[in-house]
């Protein structure tokens, strides 16, 4: 791959990060020589690259629930990189994609950004231009992982408590007063109280406000179940 300008060198991932951590930069592309140059700019880079020659191959070597991102060519012998990324769509994984391809057009980049690619690139690409939209899928995902791993936890949170206990957090999410709650229950105020208070301890929250950003993380049928 031709450097049509320096590119900023960026530090290498830290040595006290497992292995497990560290994203991957996946590499689609069934030319050979694509595959090394950009392998080659990514670990100048500080990151780690891995490539394959055809969507099948990378399907076949099950790293996509790995941190990272992908970069696609759009046209390969058999699944093309939108038949991947309409693929990845329809498994729930959204893992960032940047597209990279000298055979682009309008309709194709419409219809790639749409389906939220991270951006859409011709052959030859400035290094410095493609290392930032590496950089900012890896922030996405990182986001995404972050936002995700705290809905799993406010999940598993809220399996611990008892069916009062989630109709009680229902209520206090929809800014009942504690009076409220107990006229509707036909149970004492001092009652809600104690059941706000496990709600509290059990979703580990210290206060209302707290509280409340835990359960707007919910996925919405759980908040419809807790009703």
């Amino acid at each position: 791959m031709r450097v049509d300008q320096p590119f900023q060198q960026r530090s290498a991932p830290s040595p006290h990060r497992g292995e497990s951590e560290q994203p991957l930069v996946i590499i689609v592309d069934d030319d050979a020589a694509v595959r090394e140059a950009l392998s080659e700019l990514i670990l100048s880079a500080g990151f780690q690259p891995v490539s394959f020659a055809s969507t099948r191959e990378l399907l076949h070597a099950d790293i996509l629930h790995k941190p990272g991102c992908l970069i696609l060519d759009v046209r390969m012998p058999g699944a093309s990189g939108l038949d991947l990324q309409y693929h990845l769509a329809q498994n729930g994984n959204p893992k960032p994609i940047i597209f990279l391809t000298g055979h682009g057009d309008i309709p194709m980049t419409v219809q790639a950004m749409k389906a939220g690619a991270v951006d859409f690139l011709t052959k030859p690409v400035r290094d410095q231009t493609l290392l930032d939209a590496v950089i900012a899928a890896i922030a996405m995902d990182a986001s995404r992982r972050a936002k995700a791993e705290v809905v799993k936890r406010n999940v598993e949170r809220l399996r611990t408590l008892t069916p009062r206990e989630r109709e009680v957090l229902h209520h206090v999410a929809r800014g009942r007063l504690n009076k409220q709650i107990a006229f509707d229950f036909g149970i004492s105020e001092v009652t809600v109280k104690l059941h706000r208070g496990n709600v509290m301890r059990k979703m580990e929250v210290a206060s209302i406000g707290e509280l409340i950003r835990a359960w707007e993380t919910l996925p919405m049928p759980l908040r419809e179940t807790s009703a």
